[in-house]
């Protein structure tokens, strides 16, 4: 299923292990429970297309232990720091469903094309440095039929929230955050690749995150 080409990190990927090194100690503290809804919601909708599923951002494997146990999981992260974490988590849980966890950008994952059925990227999309470059290898790597589900928060389209998300998102992206981006980007994106956009439903907290679910034609 692998193949060898090798993720090519520039200077904002550079900045983004940086800072995930820094957060991987204290990760699990701050999101397990306020992310923990949003993250099973996205899981089953990931497991409805089929077993296999790439876990895309894994981070430190809070959403490791919500997949059944007969699947087939593979993880991966740009911060070795949280991959780590997650290895811990998998062999201390014995989370034998999960097959491996490798660091890897998400632009340029070292997968073969449909090895999957879904992909899921929870809390990611909004904070790689070229989405519709992540979104497309995405595409490439589940099968035809596959699904790809994103949990994210997305920023109001217009009105005085949406004034407000865009003026704070310089804060937000400081603490590893978005609050400005848009479903509709990632909308755009689908039609323009022939993709079925399946859903956008809110989730906990009061509708902040969202799961957005999308199909691949076949």
């Amino acid at each position: 299923m692998l193949n060898q080409r090798a993720p090519e990190a520039g200077p904002t990927t550079d900045l983004m292990r940086k800072a995930y090194a820094r957060w991987a100690p204290v990760y699990d503290v701050v999101y397990d429970k306020l992310t923990e809804p949003a993250a099973r919601a996205a899981v089953q909708a990931a497991i409805a297309h089929g077993p296999r599923v790439l876990e895309a951002g894994v981070g430190t494997g809070l959403s490791l232990g919500y997949y059944p146990r007969d699947s087939f999981v593979c993880g991966v992260d740009l911060s070795e720091d949280m991959l780590k974490r997650a290895g811990r988590k998998v062999a201390r849980r014995g989370l034998t469903h999960v097959k491996g966890l490798q660091v890897m950008d998400v632009c340029r994952l070292g997968y073969a094309d449909a090895s999957f059925d879904a992909v899921v990227a929870q809390f990611l999309i909004t904070l790689v440095p070229d989405p519709e470059a992540a979104l497309t290898e995405f595409l490439r790597v589940v099968r035809p039929g596959g699904g790809i589900v994103l949990a994210n928060h997305f920023g109001q389209s217009n009105g005085p929230v949406a004034r407000v998300e865009e003026i704070v998102a310089p804060l937000c992206t400081k603490i590893g955050w978005s609050s400005d981006f848009k479903a509709t980007r990632i909308e755009a994106w689908a039609r323009r690749n022939g993709v079925e956009v399946m859903g956008l439903a809110p989730t906990f907290p009061g509708g902040f995150f969202k799961i957005l679910r999308m199909r691949k034609p076949g």
